[in-house]
């Protein structure tokens, strides 16, 4: 029986989605990676159902990508992961080419994860934001025409924004 991810936001590219396996809620910060069953819900939900269901390599890489988006002279952590991989081209019967990551089984999706930011970041660098609802922990890529996203989801961190706005300006 498949279990439904709980989380707010799903959908984003694959380094963001890794960030947002934690998320705030009522009851405080929720982490999908906690536990081997949401950790392995993450892991085929991106069609990497044969990779081990190891959170720990991939909570430091979710650690290293949120700092390196906060602060982005923080590449140390990033550099560490992709450290411990690489990718190389296979080429195969009639000339298709594919991609191969050399890394411990345990790192490779923390590798691919750690190589997609720094290709978002060089391709799309300042449209990935987090959401400018101070309690909310998610990240997203604006892919909005003028690129003035600025919440996670305009029906949830949005709308509480503008109420709050709007209870603010009405009681001056």
């Amino acid at each position: 029986m498949a279990t439904e991810d709980p989380r707010p936001l799903t959908g984003e590219p694959l380094p963001l989605d890794l960030l947002n396996t934690t998320w705030m809620t009522g009851d405080g910060l929720r982490d999908l990676l906690a536990e081997e069953a949401g950790t392995r819900l993450w892991l085929d939900g991106h069609g990497f159902t044969d990779a081990p269901a190891d959170a720990g390599p991939l909570r430091e890489t979710r650690e290293a990508l949120r700092a390196l988006l906060l602060d982005r002279g923080a590449v140390a952590g990033v550099n560490a992961v992709l450290a411990r991989g690489g990718e190389r081209p296979v080429l195969r019967a009639g000339g298709a080419v594919e991609r191969a990551v050399d890394a411990a089984p345990e790192w490779r999706v923390p590798w691919a994860c750690a190589a997609q930011l720094v290709g978002l970041l060089e391709s799309h660098g300042s449209r990935v934001r987090p959401c400018a609802n101070d309690e909310c922990v998610l990240w997203f890529l604006d892919t909005s025409r003028p690129g003035t996203r600025r919440w996670c989801s305009m029906a949830a961190c949005g709308n509480r924004d503008k109420a709050m706005r709007h209870g603010r300006v009405r009681h001056r």
